[in-house]
């Protein structure tokens, strides 16, 4: 057992012998004045405290102390009533802080008691009592806060879970504190109990047993009786105190003493006015002039003393400010921190900062919460830490996406406003301002909050800003994932994998295939909008297939196979025959044959004009798609679904390329059209 240990169990364990087993005066005197120390140790250590968290185990000092301050009244009551001689610290505190009078020894006690009972039990109670409420009620908040740092990046994991903790100890804390209380103020109507009963008891002693007559038994018993009293309660009344302080403490910062000093003496003014009351009350009232003169004008020159100290304190202040602009300026530039480069950035100008700043209401910040959620639901990718901040060289309303440090996309709101969008069958017109919506480039109206009803009363698509940025900033990120997907992301994946199936991952890594092979597949998969969220039916198929080629495209295409039923369920609706377009076997044969290998992968090697004649083709049957309201798909066989893919991926960024491998046998389809040159 340690010896803190060893010691807190002692102390405890005293409490109860005293309370069986009767004790010598001398040692009484000894845990009186052991007693009296810890009053002021907890009174102190209260004081200064830098905040209330320091003394997290008050409430537990304030149930042992209260236990052991019973003990030693138990047995000052026991040396009273059967001798008469408690001791020394009893019998001075009697005599002499009593004045060794009777009526005085009472008055004093009786004043001790209602100046801790009435005034600061009753105070403390109180505040611990709202601070507990008030604690609990803004732990909802204080954690939303702590989500939003962390998924904006101004926190780290660690620090996050360290300000969650903290959080979660104050409110133990001040909920046991308003229990706490509770043991001071019925130690404090334990003791004035216990003061009445011994001089009840003391004076039925003193006649019954020692032959005194009621005068002197009341004299002699009453005095011993307020001592023991005394020196009961004022280690009592130095931890009730103690309480008052910890439950009111408002300073994080700085020592008690100086927040104190600094926030009584700390305006020259007040000091200034300060004395000149106190010197007029000395000049035109009968009261002491010298008394009162002088302490004005040691307020007055205090005052003058603390004025010239604020302004040398400022005049020293901008020095250094000086000096430490001026050495910034002769050190060379630190360039390490101009090299960290954020994934996602979101830019706004200072008009759009209340959607982002929660004490105003704004959800900005919850709804990345939300994006970064639905993109790891949809595609099974982690979207990196996005960071919002504001830029006051944009326009006030004007907000910019950036991908790498590199702007992508932009777009304008108008905070008041909504964005009413026709979905294409309303032929009712709404007056508003002309735009269009950010994401899809479709026309819009800016309409006003009072439009927005019947707006929506007509069919149109209303949104609000934020909705706006939210869903800009998804199309964004659903866009680059693949190119925002790192190898550290990979390495976390595979680990997550490897929990539950670490054979498949121990036969696939690194023995197979490397880290930066296996992103580079999973990057093909996100770039086309595959998910690659089941992540096991991805490792096996790799898995049986690196073996016999490590082309990370032709895995690929492999890959996709085997995830056909995920494909089919995203691009082909079930119960519903879908419109595709399919592609001329010739043009399949001329692609193929274009196709050149090299030790860096294949590439297409197509004359331009044929190129361009495809691409034509494309154009027209896409076209019949769009004006059917479908999307535009593309049917090939499974060689040539890549190449092709690369082919039209710089003409058409939506355009949908599968291969008749990647199509469950269940799904229902119709060609519109034939791609030919």
């Amino acid at each position: 057992m340690k010896k803190t240990d060893l010691g807190v169990a002692l102390y405890v364990l005293a409490a109860f012998v005293m309370f069986i087993v009767p004790i010598p005066s001398l040692l009484l005197d000894i845990l009186l004045a052991f007693n009296i120390a810890t009053g002021f140790i907890i009174l102190f250590n209260c004081m200064f405290a830098k905040e209330a968290l320091d003394m997290s185990y008050f409430p537990t000092i304030l149930l042992f102390t209260t236990i052991f301050r019973i003990g030693l009244n138990v047995s000052s009551t026991k040396l009273i009533l059967t001798t008469g001689e408690p001791g020394n610290v009893v019998t001075v505190f009697g005599e002499f802080v009593g004045g060794g009078d009777l009526v005085i020894g009472v008055i004093v006690f009786i004043i001790l008691i209602m100046i801790q009972f009435m005034v600061i039990n009753k105070g403390s109670e109180r505040v611990a009592e709202v601070t507990a409420r008030f604690t609990l009620d803004a732990m909802p908040g204080k954690q939303m806060a702590i989500d939003a740092d962390l998924n904006t990046g101004a926190i780290t994991d660690q620090e996050a879970k360290i300000r969650r903790d903290k959080i979660q100890q104050e409110a133990s804390f001040f909920g046991s504190m308003d229990g706490a209380v509770k043991y001071v103020k019925g130690d404090a109507i334990a003791g004035l109990l216990i003061t009445f009963v011994n001089i009840i008891g003391g004076i039925v002693m003193g006649m019954v047993r020692q032959g005194m007559d009621i005068s002197d038994a009341l004299d002699k018993y009453t005095i011993l009786t307020i001592g023991d009293g005394l020196v009961s309660q004022i280690p009592s009344l130095l931890i009730s105190l103690s309480t008052g302080i910890l439950v009111t403490k408002g300073s994080k910062d700085a020592d008690f003493g100086t927040v104190l000093l600094g926030q009584l003496f700390g305006v020259p003014k007040v000091l200034y006015m300060t004395g000149a009351a106190i010197a007029m009350l000395g000049i035109v009232t009968p009261l002491n002039t010298i008394i009162f003169v002088t302490m004005g004008m040691v307020f007055v020159i205090t005052g003058r003393m603390i004025e010239g100290t604020i302004e040398t304190a400022k005049i020293e202040q901008e020095i250094d400010v000086d000096e430490v602009a001026a050495d910034e300026i002769r050190q060379p530039e630190n360039v390490t921190s101009l090299l960290q480069v954020d994934p996602i950035e979101l830019e706004f100008g200072y008009g759009i900062i209340p959607l982002a700043d929660v004490n105003q209401g704004g959800d900005l910040l919850d709804r990345v919460v939300m994006i970064r959620r639905q993109i790891a639901l949809e595609l099974g990718a982690v979207v990196p830490i996005i960071r919002l901040r504001d830029n006051i060289q944009l326009n006030p309303n004007q907000y910019i996406i950036k991908i790498k440090g590199i702007q992508i996309s932009e777009g304008e709101i108008l905070f008041d406003h909504y964005m009413a969008m026709n979905p294409g069958y309303v032929e009712e017109e709404i007056t508003g301002i002309p735009t269009f919506e950010p994401s899809f480039h479709l026309p819009a109206i800016w309409i006003t909050e009072n439009q927005r009803e019947r707006a929506e009363s007509m069919g149109y698509t209303v949104v609000d800003p934020p909705s706006i940025i939210a869903t800009h900033l998804t199309e964004i990120i659903r866009q680059h994932i693949s190119e925002l997907l790192t190898r550290q992301d990979v390495s976390h994946l595979v680990d997550n994998l490897k929990e539950t199936n670490p054979s498949l991952v121990e036969e696939l890594v690194p023995k197979m295939l490397g880290i930066g092979e296996i992103q580079k597949v999973l990057q093909n998969l996100l770039k086309e909008g595959v998910s690659i969220r089941d992540l096991l039916s991805i490792f096996e198929t790799l898995a049986d297939y690196a073996a016999t080629t490590r082309d990370t495209d032709i895995l690929t295409e492999y890959v996709r196979q085997g995830l056909k039923r995920a494909i089919s369920a995203r691009f082909f609706p079930a119960n519903e025959t879908t419109s595709i377009v399919t592609l001329d076997p010739k043009i399949e044969q001329e692609v193929m044959a274009a196709v050149k290998q090299t030790e860096q992968g294949a590439y297409l090697n197509l004359d331009p004009e044929r190129t361009k004649a495809i691409m034509n083709s494309v154009q027209v049957e896409v076209s019949k798609l769009e004006s059917l309201g479908k999307a535009p798909i593309i049917l090939t066989s499974p060689i040539v679904r890549m190449y092709f893919k690369r082919l039209t991926e710089d003409y058409f960024k939506d355009l949908i390329v599968v291969s008749y491998n990647e199509i469950e046998s269940n799904i229902e389809l119709q060609s519109v059209g034939m791609v030919t040159a």
